[in-house]
């Protein structure tokens, strides 16, 4: 049901899904940019109901209640306490993804790394140290204004050199059009 009206709202919206999930790769974390509209979580939801990637997202657990929560649960979202304690210390963003990503068998998250849809001169860090302390790839998703294109890109493995490594990942967005291109990446 999900995938006929993912592909419905492309359709009528005169989107093409581009590419695909990687085989083999029961885990992983999926960079979502240029994040610059709230219509970006539509189109790239669908495009991954499309390609039948298993893309969750993380939420507070404040906003998982009644409706609401249900509907964001059949999209996705994982309810993350950000308040949780672990031997009396309170875990991080990214230990809790960290330890998601260990304890199970398959997920792909899927994280927005500028952590706002306005312009972020720095992207937030927390996508890269999941990944490289959990041992899984990154994956390059995007979604193309200008072509009209949800896709999936490069595999990216981090390793250990952040600069260098996110130099490599922001060059492959910078072909990407963001729907407010000015927030978009430089």
């Amino acid at each position: 049901m999900m995938k006929a009206l993912a592909q419905l709202i492309l359709k009528i919206a005169g989107w093409k899904v581009v590419g695909g999930y990687p085989a083999n790769t029961p885990k992983s974390v999926m960079i979502a940019a240029p994040h610059t509209s709230n219509w970006d979580l539509l189109y790239a939801r669908a495009a991954f109901f499309i390609m039948g990637v298993p893309v969750r997202y993380t939420i507070k657990k404040e906003v998982m209640v009644g409706p609401l929560g249900w509907f964001l649960k059949k999209l996705g979202a994982i309810a993350i306490d950000r308040k949780r304690k672990v031997s009396g210390k309170q875990m991080t963003y990214v230990e809790n993804m960290v330890q998601m990503l260990k304890e199970r068998d398959e997920l792909v998250i899927m994280i927005t790394p500028e952590g706002t849809r306005s312009y972020a001169k720095r992207w937030k860090s927390g996508f890269y140290h999941i990944a490289l302390e959990a041992g899984v790839p990154i994956i390059l998703g995007y979604l193309d204004y200008k072509k009209k294109h949800a896709g999936i890109g490069p595999v990216f493995h981090p390793t250990g050199d952040y600069e260098k490594d996110l130099e490599e990942i922001q060059a492959f967005y910078r072909g990407v059009t963001a729907k407010y291109p000015e927030k978009g990446v430089r």
